[in-house]
Formats: C-alpha cells, sequence, structure tokens
C-alpha cells in the first residue's frame, strides 16, 4: 500500500502540474535566476576545478566530522559560546525553549533559516505563547500565508507581485497596485521595530567554521546582521553538516554559494559571527547559542554511498534545473528539502518506508548533478535510493513480481520477439494506462521489433 505521504502527493503534484498560472510564475522567476547565474559563473576560469575542490573539502568534512565538530565547539567556547548537541527536532525545540523561558522571552526575530522549518519552531513557540516575525521579506510573506517556504532559496517564488500586493493590501492597506519597492518599505517599517524590541534572534548558519569557531552568515537584505545584533540572546541552530575545516575556505564556498543560489558573485551581507558580545564590543549580544542539529544526519552518514547528500550547500541551483520541481511545485513535497536534493535527504532524515516516493520524482536527466557547486552525483543516489527500497522490501508484491517478469523477458531476444505488436500493445494498454497517466497517450509498439526488422534487411 502506498503511504499517505505518496497518495498526497501524487494527487497533489497531478494537479499542479497542469495549473497554468503556476507554471508561468515558476517557469518567468527561473528563466530570471538562469540569465542571473550565466552572469555570475562567467568571472570563473575553472568552475569545474572549483567545484571539484568543494567536493573534495566536503568529502574530507564527513570523513573527519567526529573530530571537526568537537573542534568547532572548543573554539566557540573559548569565546563565551554555549553549543548545544541535539539529537531530534523535539530536543532541538525543547533547548530553545529551556533558554527562551530562563530568560522569561515572549518575541522572537528571526532571520531565513531551514533548520528552523525543519523542526517546525515557529508552530511550536507559537503554542508556548511566544510570537516569532520572520524578517527575510519572502519568509516574512509565506508567514503572512500560513504557507510552508516554496524554495530552499525564495521562499515565496510561487508568487506573483500582483499576488504579494494583494496580500500586503489585505493585511496592512497599502495600495492593491503597489510596486516591489513600496512593498519592500512597508516591510521594512514592520519590522525594524520589531528587531529593536525582540527579546531573542534566532538565525540559521551557511556554515560552521570549525578553526574559529564560528558562524558564517550570507544574505542580501541585512535582516540577519539585525537579528543577531539588537537581541540580548541569540539562538542559531545549524545542520551538523554545514561545518568546513577552515575560516580559509569561505573563499571558495562562499563565491559558489553566491553564484549558485542567485547568480551574484557575492551576496550583499557575509557575516562571521564568533561568539557573544565582547569586552570593549558595542553591539552583539549578551549570549549566543550554537544548537547543533542531527536530525537523522547521521543515519544518512552511515549510507556510505549516499552521505554525499550531506555536502549540500543549501544553494537550490538543482531545484531550479530539475524539470519536475519546475511543473509540480515545491509544495507538493510536503517536506523542508524539496526538489532533487529534498527527494535524496527526506527519506533518510524522514523514513525510508514514508518518502521512499521522492526519489521516484525524477526524469534521471542528470541537470541537477551537472549544476551542483559541489558535485553531488544526485541522481545516481536518487536510484540508489530505489535501490535501498526494494531491497528492504518496501513496494509492493505485485510491483517486484512484474519488474521481475519485465526483466527476464528483456534479457532474453527469443521471449520478446514471440510476442507479435498487437499483443506487446493490448498488454501496455490493459496494465499500464494507469501509470502512464490519464493526460498522455499511449505509444504504440511496432508490429515487428527492431531485431526483427534488422533479421529480414540482412536477409
Amino acid at each position: 500500500m502506498p503511504s499517505i505521504q505518496e497518495t498526497s502527493f501524487l494527487k497533489d503534484s497531478a494537479a499542479k502540474a497542469f495549473e497554468t498560472r503556476h507554471r508561468q510564475i515558476i517557469n518567468y522567476n527561473i528563466d530570471k535566476y538562469d540569465a542571473a547565474v550565466r552572469i555570475g559563473l562567467a568571472p570563473f576560469q575553472h568552475i569545474e576545478n572549483s567545484k571539484r575542490k568543494a567536493h573534495i573539502i566536503k568529502w574530507k568534512v564527513m570523513e573527519n566530522l567526529d573530530k571537526l565538530l568537537p573542534e568547532f565547539e572548543a573554539n566557540f567556547l573559548r569565546k563565551g559560546g554555549k553549543v548545544i548537541w541535539a539529537n531530534d527536532a523535539e530536543e532541538a525545540r525543547q533547548e530553545i525553549w529551556k533558554i527562551m523561558e530562563n530568560a522569561g522571552a515572549k518575541t522572537v526575530v528571526k532571520s531565513k533559516s531551514m533548520t528552523t522549518e525543519e523542526v517546525e519552531l515557529n508552530a511550536f513557540l507559537e503554542e508556548k505563547g511566544v510570537q516569532a516575525f520572520e524578517t527575510d521579506l519572502g519568509e516574512y510573506i509565506v508567514q503572512l500565508l500560513k504557507q510552508k517556504p516554496y524554495h530552499i532559496v525564495t521562499p515565496a517564488m510561487h508568487l506573483s507581485l500582483q499576488d504579494i500586493a494583494a496580500l500586503f493590501h489585505q493585511h496592512f492597506g497599502t495600495p492593491p497596485d503597489a510596486t516591489a519597492q513600496e512593498l519592500t518599505l512597508k516591510a521594512r517599517e514592520l519590522l525594524r521595530e520589531q528587531y529593536v524590541t525582540a527579546d531573542v534572534g534566532i538565525t540559521g548558519g551557511n556554515f560552521l567554521i570549525a578553526d574559529t569557531g564560528s558562524v558564517a552568515i550570507t544574505e542580501n537584505e541585512g535582516n540577519a546582521r539585525l537579528t543577531t545584533t539588537f537581541p540580548r540572546i541569540h539562538i542559531a541552530i545549524v545542520g551538523i553538516e554545514k561545518i568546513i575545516p577552515s575560516l580559509n575556505d569561505l573563499d571558495l564556498f562562499w563565491p559558489l554559494l553566491a553564484t549558485h543560489g542567485t547568480g551574484q558573485r557575492l551576496t550583499v551581507y557575509n557575516s562571521i559571527i564568533g561568539g557573544p558580545r565582547q569586552e570593549g564590543e558595542t553591539d552583539g549580544p549578551a549570549e549566543m547559542y550554537v544548537v547543533l542539529l542531527d536530525n537523522g544526519r547521521t543515519d544518512l552518514l552511515a549510507q556510505k554511498e549516499q552521505r554525499q547528500g550531506l555536502y549540500c550547500i543549501r544553494c537550490g541551483a538543482c531545484l531550479n534545473g530539475c524539470p519536475i520541481y519546475k511543473n509540480v511545485g515545491g509544495h507538493t513535497y510536503n517536506t523542508t528539502y524539496s526538489g532533487p536534493i529534498g527527494s535524496l535527504i527526506t527519506p533518510h532524515l524522514r523514513g525510508m518506508e514514508e518518502f521512499k516516493h521522492l526519489s521516484y520524482a525524477s526524469s534521471l536527466c542528470g541537470k541537477c548533478t551537472a549544476v551542483c557547486p559541489v558535485k553531488i552525483d544526485i541522481h545516481k543516489m536518487l536510484l540508489l535510493n530505489r535501490r535501498d527500497a526494494v531491497a528492504n522490501n518496501m513496494v509492493p508484491k505485485a510491483e517486484r513480481l512484474a519488474w521481475r517478469g519485465f526483466t527476464f523477458a528483456m534479457m532474453r531476444r527469443k521471449v520478446i520477439d514471440f510476442f507479435s505488436g498487437r499483443f506487446k500493445n493490448s498488454i501496455l494498454r490493459r496494465f499500464f494506462r494507469k501509470a502512464w497517466g490519464k493526460r498522455r497517450g499511449l505509444p504504440n509498439v511496432a508490429p515487428k521489433s527492431f531485431s526483427q526488422q534488422w533479421k529480414a534487411k540482412e536477409k
């Protein structure tokens, strides 16, 4: 029986793929992204060498994670920060709540963070009576809509300017035909007060730097910098895979992230935060915590063939290149991480049995692998996930028997040639019409196979 998640995905994706307006918005936004990335990559003299070097560094990180994480912790503690190790989402939420409860915190400002989405922090804080304000404009928009982010980098990619103008008109009385600049200024006006009054600032982290004990954050709006500066307490929740060995590695990873993520040579704001405010410093939090989140990552690390999924630097390039994502959209995946990289890692982070179907949501065209800045062999990893699902008996018995029969026939030319084209077409129509999709016509098998035609031609 298919899982609830699989049933939902198939239903939602079938509907979304034929939603014309959705396709127009996504194609328009991704076309702009593609044009920007072409310009952004131009200054690289040897982009493939840069990607290969990044891949090797991340490989070394995964081989030495047990050494690099304690190194980061020791260096961060030395600066007065505190480190919390969270095995899963619930532990992360409870540890963050302890900090806030001890401080009597009632309001939170958050910068863009996929890890806080992963642990569903906003809903948890709301239950506790704490107001959490998203300060990234895209995140703020989807928060107003009570939606999840649509995209790893661009949370509101599925919305047009008219959609956002209508939303702001409904909530704040701005003109229904407001320009992008007017909407941005309104959001800035609404959020500025929150920075100076919030008790706690919560961020993610693009990279953890082992040799300096620092968190590197990259952004375009400056909201993360404000989130980490004004509130008395700063909490950064970061996946354990985000570590890099040295500060010098940012020289490679920051440009790769910026060019593949938004087409920029470098994002506008890049911050390296190494702990709470030190003596003689004029701004920064009095307390800083880093929550190191596992939440299934060590389970993926144990999969030697698929652990490449942990190399991901969350640039979103594979989503923008994926023909499946561009048709079915980000929300249909019903996961924090959508698109090809989400299809790779989610079955390991949240359970293969429940999410194995995502590894089949791929044309295996290889575009995701081609665009990845750290050279993750994504489409191969998806095939390995499929293999594991079959090996662990997570597919229906009828499906296994069908493929066994298919394999038997395809490896024996005489069996294939024994049946006529008419018989083969009747089999396709009887057993494969539903799987092929009601909106597509089944291909017609030729009356004679290529082998038979070749024999006739060559006498």
